[in-house]
């Protein structure tokens, strides 16, 4: 079975950006982003495609059979597909959480329409906030850069200790490079893969407005350097496409 990665007929192309704005609003995961966010993710991540084929492998080769699974930031469940498009139903059991309702609501129609025979729950929730099992595999695809910088390090906590000796944690990541001329070379070919996928400038210029202050990226060096803190004794940086990383965290087993 091939992972499924969205509902092609449930969503439409990204056009958030494309009208002129005398002022652009935060950007916020409501039911515009819903319609659109497959097109938007396809055409706005370097390499996102590759970081969900991976996921499933990697639950092969740590996850202990049967074991729980969180895909935290879930928005439409993505990496849920991805590991129930390619581990047998009975491999793990996946705790799916958002914090938008609208994510929630098109995730839970998905994951029920398209992998209804895994144990697959989609809640909404404040990962921060949320009482969490004990657990073989934490999944935070493009999340963490959305909290708080101060509230990163607790999360990261949290999860060491839910995880199972032998657990592992991936992280999925927009980064900064501590270079001002090698970042400022990685954003401009960023934008040059955007304006290939249709973009144009006053979309990406615009969009860059509405994150700011909203989506606030770290370097990989802070990453590995939280992770450790965070209780994790061994981290490493396994892809990255110009300024999107994606990390494996390992729990002593």
């Amino acid at each position: 079975m091939q992972p499924v990665l969205f509902m092609s007929d449930a969503s439409y192309r990204d056009a958030i950006f494309t009208t002129p704005l005398d002022k652009v609003a935060r950007f916020s995961f409501d039911e515009r982003v819903v319609a659109c966010f497959p097109d938007m993710i396809r055409r706005s991540v370097p390499g996102y495609g590759q970081i969900l084929g991976m996921l499933g492998l990697i639950a092969a080769r740590h996850l202990r059979h049967g074991a729980h699974v969180y895909d935290l930031g879930c928005s439409l469940g993505a990496a849920s597909l991805a590991l129930a498009g390619q581990l047998p139903e009975d491999a793990f059991r996946l705790t799916a959480v958002d914090i938008s309702p609208a994510m929630v609501g098109r995730a839970r129609e998905t994951l029920a329409a398209e992998c209804p025979q895994h144990a697959i729950e989609v809640i909404e929730g404040d990962i921060r906030t949320l009482d969490y099992v004990p657990s073989g595999m934490v999944i935070l695809n493009f999340t963490l850069q959305f909290l708080p910088p101060e509230d990163r390090e607790a999360l990261l906590a949290r999860l060491h200790a839910a995880l199972e000796p032998g657990g592992v944690l991936v992280l999925s990541e927009k980064v900064v490079d501590p270079d001002e001329r090698d970042n400022a070379w990685r954003v401009e070919r960023y934008h040059d893969f955007k304006r290939a996928n249709g973009y144009s400038e006053l979309e990406i210029s615009q969009k860059r407005t509405a994150l700011e202050n909203v989506l606030v990226p770290d370097t990989l060096e802070a990453h590995h350097a939280r992770l450790a803190r965070a209780g994790f004794t061994r981290s490493l940086t396994w892809f990255q496409y110009l300024n999107f990383a994606s990390l494996i965290a390992f729990k002593e087993a």
